[in-house]
C-alpha cells in the first residue's frame, strides 16, 4: 500500500515525527484514549458510522480523486473514502489506532490507502497532492486551527473540496441527558463549554466560518444534520462501554470520586440509556454540522 507519486507515508517519514505541536492530544491518543479506541474500534465505529454516507457524498468524491483524511483514527472514513476515489492517505496521531487501521485496511483488501503518524496541524505535505480532504469528528483537536486548516489547504490542489463533521451544541445530543445523570452522583466538568481544542470547538458555525476563511478557504457551507448512535445491545453493556471513555475516566478521577458514587453514577447512566434501549439495541441522535468548503 504505497503511494506511487510522493510516498509521504513511510513510517520513517521524517516528516511524522518532526514537528508535533498538539502535546497534549499526542499523549492521549498514544496512550489510554488511543488504546481503548483501537481495542473497541466496532464500536466506536457503531458509535459514529452514522455520519460516513452525509460527508462522503458531501466530499463528491470520483474515481480520479486522490483524497486526504484528517484525524483518521482507525481507518474507517479512509477505507471507504478510498473505495470511490483513486487513493486515500489517512494521517493521525495515535499509534495505536494507526496500528489498527492497517491491519483492516489489509484484511479488507483495500490496497490504494496509506497511514502516516503525524500532526496535521503542521505535517509537510506535498504541495496541491489532494483533490478533496475528509474528516469524521478529527478536526477539532488542533492547537491553532487556522494553522491546521491552512496546512490542509496547500495539501489541496487549487478548487480542491473539504468535507468534515463536527459536533453541535452538546445540550442538542442526547448523551447529555446520559452525563447529566451522572452529574448528580459525580462532578463533571461543563460540558456544555469549550475552550480550546476539544469535540465541541467547532460547535458554532459562525466560529467555524472565520476559522476556514482566516485559513484560506471559500464558499463555506455548514449543514445540520442528524445520525443514530449505537451505543451498546441494552442500557448495562452501553454504561459500561460509557465508563471506558478516557475523558469520563479523567472526570472521575479529578472529582476523588469514591467507588460507592461511581457505582451509583453508572447506574445512572444505565437508567438513563434505558430511555433508548430498543429492540436493536441503545441507540441515542447525535447531532452534528457537516462543514464543506473549497480552496481557491
Amino acid at each position: 500500500m504505497t503511494d506511487p507519486t510522493n510516498n509521504p507515508t513511510s513510517p520513517t517519514d521524517p516528516r511524522s515525527t518532526d514537528n508535533v505541536v498538539n502535546s497534549q492530544q499526542a499523549t492521549a491518543w498514544n496512550g489510554y484514549e488511543g488504546r481503548h479506541w483501537a481495542d473497541h474500534q466496532d464500536r466506536y465505529d457503531a458509535l459514529n458510522d452514522g455520519a460516513n454516507v452525509p460527508l462522503l457524498e458531501a466530499a463528491a468524491l470520483t474515481p480520479t480523486d486522490r483524497v486526504l483524511d484528517i484525524g483518521c483514527g482507525n481507518g474507517r472514513v479512509t477505507r471507504l473514502a478510498a473505495g470511490r476515489a483513486a487513493y486515500a492517505l489517512g494521517i493521525d496521531l495515535s499509534a495505536p489506532m494507526l496500528e489498527r487501521a492497517r491491519a483492516s485496511a489489509a484484511a479488507e483488501s483495500v490496497g490504494n490507502v496509506d497511514f502516516v503518524q503525524a500532526d496535521a496541524q503542521v505535517y509537510g505535505f506535498e504541495e496541491a497532492a489532494f483533490d478533496a480532504a475528509v474528516s469524521r469528528f478529527g478536526v477539532m483537536f488542533f492547537a491553532d486551527p487556522v494553522e491546521g486548516f491552512g496546512t490542509i489547504g496547500r495539501a489541496l490542489r487549487p478548487g480542491g473540496r473539504l468535507a468534515f463533521v463536527c459536533p453541535q451544541d452538546f445540550g442538542r445530543m442526547d448523551q447529555s441527558t446520559v452525563f447529566a445523570a451522572i452529574a448528580e452522583h459525580v462532578r463533571l466538568p461543563d460540558l456544555s463549554q469549550s475552550t480550546g481544542p476539544s469535540p465541541l470547538a467547532f460547535a458554532d458555525p459562525g466560529h467555524t466560518g472565520r476559522v476556514l476563511a482566516d485559513a484560506g478557504f471559500g464558499d463555506v457551507a455548514v449543514e445540520d444534520i442528524e445520525a443514530p448512535q449505537h451505543w451498546g445491545r441494552d442500557a448495562q453493556d452501553a454504561a459500561r462501554f460509557l465508563f471506558g471513555f478516557g475523558p469520563l475516566r479523567h472526570w472521575l478521577r479529578e472529582a476523588n470520586a469514591d467507588s460507592v458514587a461511581e457505582e451509583r453514577a453508572r447506574q445512572a447512566a444505565a437508567d438513563a440509556f434505558r430511555a433508548y434501549q430498543g429492540a436493536t439495541g441503545v441507540r441515542l441522535m447525535g447531532r452534528y454540522w457537516l462543514v464543506t468548503a473549497v480552496h481557491p
